[in-house]
């Protein structure tokens, strides 16, 4: 789930007692979305998809990072997964939406284990896509990776968002400006906010422990959003499609280490 506008304060350096936490949480995240993943098909609603994750979320005995969530005077989200279709950027609330061949979904989760938080998010095919559907997708996924990247010791803070931008915007996308990526530990929402764009080598040194979650949103037209009358469903303002990659990410004393990577994950 895409972090707010807010205050800044100092970055937390995670111990080793809550790296432990963080990575059982991100464990669960990826190996539900994997679950979730295949649901995505023609003909099924989103509102099934959210009544999957509520079950695997039971039986998994995690809490929702997202049921309830509301921050700066927003109503409280309605479910456990944001699911954004087409032209949907993020925070889709799932319901009796018919999913249908050609399109793209963006499945948005997190779940807390022991106190500690998780987030990953996927834009997945619905069937059969056309071939700009497809670019954007993976283009969005690269931005990811080459954001994931600059997560090393030594490194600023700015240069995760200007790996993505650069990335995206070569392709000939737009990166979509007013939500960012976020720290990620005890609250969803941590210090720092994570734009993902912006000049390199500002900001704050990455240091190890920092853990952040790194999530790019990609429009195939303008980088405008609307916010539909529910307060939380951002759209692309020219109806263009978007896409939504996103995991959390610990910086080591070396190679950036993906929690919410397993295998078969994206």
């Amino acid at each position: 789930m895409m972090g707010f506008l807010g205050d800044a304060g100092p970055i937390p350096i995670k111990s080793r007692r809550e790296l432990e936490a963080m990575r059982a949480a991100a464990r669960h995240v990826a190996e539900i979305l994997i679950e979730l993943r295949e649901m995505v098909r023609p003909g099924v609603t989103t509102r099934e998809i959210d009544e999957r994750a509520r079950q695997s979320i039971r039986e998994r005995r995690v809490e929702s990072s997202f049921l309830g969530y509301g921050p700066h005077g927003l109503p409280k989200y309605p479910a456990v997964i944001c699911l954004s279709v087409n032209e949907e950027i993020v925070h889709g609330i799932p319901g009796p939406r018919e999913l249908k061949e050609g399109d793209i979904l963006g499945l948005d989760f997190g779940v807390a284990w022991n106190g500690y938080h998780g987030d990953s998010a996927v834009t997945l095919p619905v069937g059969s896509v056309d071939a700009k559907a497809k670019e954007l997708m993976e283009t969005t996924r690269e931005s990811l990776y080459a954001g994931i990247a600059q997560m090393v010791p030594g490194k600023r803070l700015s240069d995760i968002g200007h790996a993505v931008q650069q990335r995206a915007e070569a392709a000939g996308f737009s990166i979509v400006r007013q939500f960012v990526g976020h720290g990620i530990g005890r609250k969803l929402h941590e210090t720092p906010q994570i734009p993902n764009f912006g000049e390199p080598g500002r900001g704050p040194r990455l240091l190890p422990g920092m853990v952040f979650a790194i999530e790019p949103m990609v429009n195939a037209g303008r980088p405008d959003v609307r916010m539909l009358e529910d307060e939380w469903t951002a759209v692309t303002a020219d109806g263009s499609l978007s896409a939504h990659f996103e995991h959390t990410v610990l910086i080591t004393d070396h190679e950036p280490e993906i929690l919410t990577r397993v295998p078969g994950s994206h």
